[in-house]
């Protein structure tokens, strides 16, 4: 989800140069663990940190998954913690920029003397603070940045740095078969968010992965986030009468895009990804607009392994849980067992994180790959007839590519 390391790298790189003086590798608090790579927890506390973007642009992403998060360390705590200590969350706030996640991180880190880190939500803002977490191996949980950069640099996997949710060029890849195989789409238009690296990825992946199934992509289209009319262009889209219009972007603009085609009377198939993955499309975009529509992600409310994560999620804060929250529990949960297989330094959770296998989570199960520190896991396509999601097919979990 969102956004690649490109635009943000200068401003992470001067960050984290300015805040390197205040940095020492393997810095925290507490009594030094034999394992190194982080210290021990000290008296009747856990400390972890979470980093999410809790101001600006993308705290409604921010502050969701922050919420999951907070529930699966309530729901530990409750039952009486790890061997009796109870973890304890310091929150940051990333204020949804690449250099704040760094100040934020630094903080955590280095005054707060956290064992680990949960956040942020988006992409560019993992990568930013990865570099002073790896410095001071601290080990760092991304729920929802798909992008294969934030594990993978340069072929090489980041050692203290792991993901909630599966990545981009695999959503693509599923959206891709489904169109051609499922639906035996012959055309597809691409219509995307050109000021989003998340969405111009996803739209070149799907027209590889569709033109080797047989398909042709006969027309792209751009539009830009926070746009309100999208009427010129639907226009354009409309003359290609494509079996299937391809929008991987986020609920917000897709509401209106979806809206505003079926008034101009599109009536194509309109396919997209985890971006779509609110309930307030429907909100924005009318129960009858999204009839015909797919999109793919993490999980469907309907499976029966989900119900006790959605519902103790409504009883904590009395409304559905979105898919940033189901994966701020996830990453939760992931740490939570890194914690308790022993996991008393910062070195332990690492290598407990890089083991999980099979782990009961928010959205399934997960087994994470330790050659590129991504999770295994499903992938369902929902489909959404007359305001009500379905799930149309469930994916078995593949391993990722690096």
């Amino acid at each position: 989800m969102f956004f690649s390391k490109k635009k943000f790298k200068l401003a992470s790189m001067i960050a984290c140069g300015i805040l390197a003086s205040a940095l020492f590798t393997g810095c925290g608090g507490g009594e030094k663990g034999s394992s190194g790579g982080g210290d021990k927890p000290a008296g009747d506390e856990i400390v972890i940190g979470s980093n999410f973007e809790l101001t600006g642009n993308h705290a409604q992403y921010g502050a969701n998954a922050n919420n999951g998060l907070k529930l699966a360390i309530k729901e530990v705590n409750d039952a009486g913690g790890i061997k009796g200590k109870k973890i304890k969350i310091v929150e940051a706030d990333a204020k949804s920029e690449a250099a704040e996640s760094v100040n934020a991180a630094t903080k955590l880190i280095s005054d707060d003397k956290v064992i680990a880190i949960i956040g942020p939500a988006v992409t560019a803002n993992v990568i930013a603070e990865s570099q002073v977490a790896t410095d001071n191996m601290i080990p760092v949980i991304g729920p929802a940045a798909t992008n294969p950069d934030v594990t993978v640099e340069n072929g090489k996997v980041k050692p203290y740095i792991f993901r909630a949710c599966f990545i981009d060029p695999q959503q693509s890849e599923v959206m891709a078969q489904f169109a051609a195989k499922d639906l035996n789409a012959k055309t597809a238009v691409l219509y995307l968010d050109s000021s989003s690296d998340y969405s111009k990825s996803l739209g070149k992946i799907f027209k590889e992965r569709f033109e080797a199934d047989g398909g042709k992509v006969v027309m792209e289209e751009a539009f830009l986030a926070k746009d309100q009319d999208f009427k010129a262009a639907l226009t354009k889209i409309q003359t290609a009468n494509a079996d299937v219009i391809f929008v991987p972007a986020y609920y917000e603009e897709v509401g209106k895009i979806v809206k505003q085609a079926r008034e101009l009377g599109i009536t194509a198939t309109i396919l997209g990804t985890d971006g779509w993955d609110d309930t307030k499309v429907v909100d924005i975009a009318g129960k009858e607009a999204l009839n015909n529509t797919f999109f793919c992600t993490h999980y469907f409310e309907g499976d029966e392994e989900v119900q006790a994560f959605i519902k103790a999620y409504k009883g904590e804060y009395n409304n559905d849980p979105n898919v940033f929250a189901a994966l701020g529990y996830d990453a939760g949960k992931m740490l939570i067992n890194a914690i308790e297989r022993d996991g008393d330094t910062s070195q332990k959770i690492r290598d407990n994180i890089e083991s999980i296998k099979d782990l009961p989570v928010g959205t399934g199960k997960i087994t994470m790959d330790a050659a590129t520190h991504n999770p295994i896991k499903g992938i369902v396509v929902i489909e959404t007839k007359d305001g009500v999601r379905s799930l149309r097919t469930k994916i078995a979990p593949v391993t990722p590519e690096g």
